[in-house]
């Protein structure tokens, strides 16, 4: 009369047949796929690190033991040993003024035929100038006293300003596109012997933006008319003429243009 088996004891040797295996397999994936730190394979395989918190070593050994022999894959990998190319100095654009510097050789190079000459460049930078324009301007006598003729100044941006064309353009690209404070646009104008106040400053920035409020109407006019935008509201604190030392909050609301796209969108 046959016993029948005993299914218990059959699927807890199952159970951690199954754990050995992931465990070995866990390892070889390590070896595979891992980083260099993590492919070491430790001697003993019922170490608690892969135990999982199962008091199952004893047996797990004995199923690994009692099994086929396991060959590891060693992960090798074949790298040509190539020297690095330097990409050599970055070549500067034609577009910049060169001023040439002539080098000659120290020695005698009288009976000498030249063969050639060596370029190196060099990146040079001088800070931005400061300069004046004086307007002379012939004054005559009319016969018989009869009064003066005198030429005529050319118009300026700024009535009664001293501040040219090209200082004002320059004032407002770096207030607004490099984000330097007056305050320090006029430290540099001090440094540079120009001493300027900043309400004077202020004045010439409220001036130039006004001279520009056509263009920024004509610019509005068209992002308008765009099927598609986007506002990004941004806020800023505002000073009131009304309440002294005190500010309340503001809002830039910008608002580009996507030309081209569908009326859906909207």
């Amino acid at each position: 009369m046959s016993t029948a088996p005993d299914y218990k004891a059959l699927y807890e040797q199952s159970q951690l047949r199954l754990l050995a295996l992931e465990q070995q397999l866990a390892q070889l994936q390590k070896v595979i796929f891992g980083s260099k730190q993590e492919r070491f394979i430790p001697a003993d395989l019922s170490s608690p690190q892969l135990s999982l918190g199962m008091q199952v070593e004893p047996v797990a050994t004995s199923l690994i033991t009692s099994s086929k022999p396991v060959s590891y894959i060693r992960n090798t990998i074949a790298v040509d040993a190539k020297p690095l190319q330097h990409p050599g100095r970055m070549k500067l654009p034609e577009s910049l003024r060169r001023e040439e510097i002539v080098i000659e050789p120290s020695a005698d190079t009288t009976d000498c035929k030249k063969i050639g000459e060596e370029i190196t460049e060099v990146l040079e930078y001088e800070p931005g100038e400061l300069y004046v324009k004086q307007y002379r301007r012939a004054k005559y006598a009319k016969p018989a006293n009869s009064g003066v003729v005198i030429g005529e100044l050319p118009s300026r941006p700024l009535d009664k300003a001293m501040a040219g064309e090209g200082l004002l353009a320059q004032i407002i690209i770096d207030k607004y596109v490099d984000h330097l404070p007056l305050y320090r646009q006029m430290q540099r104008f001090e440094r540079a012997g120009v001493k300027l106040a900043y309400s004077t400053l202020t004045d010439w920035v409220s001036g130039t933006c006004n001279l520009i409020a056509p263009l920024f109407e004509a610019l509005k006019t068209e992002v308008l008319q765009s099927n598609y935008l986007h506002a990004d509201e941004t806020p800023i604190k505002v000073m009131d003429k009304d309440k002294k030392g005190e500010t309340h909050r503001g809002y830039y609301w910008s608002l580009p243009a996507v030309a081209g796209l569908s009326k859906q969108f909207r």
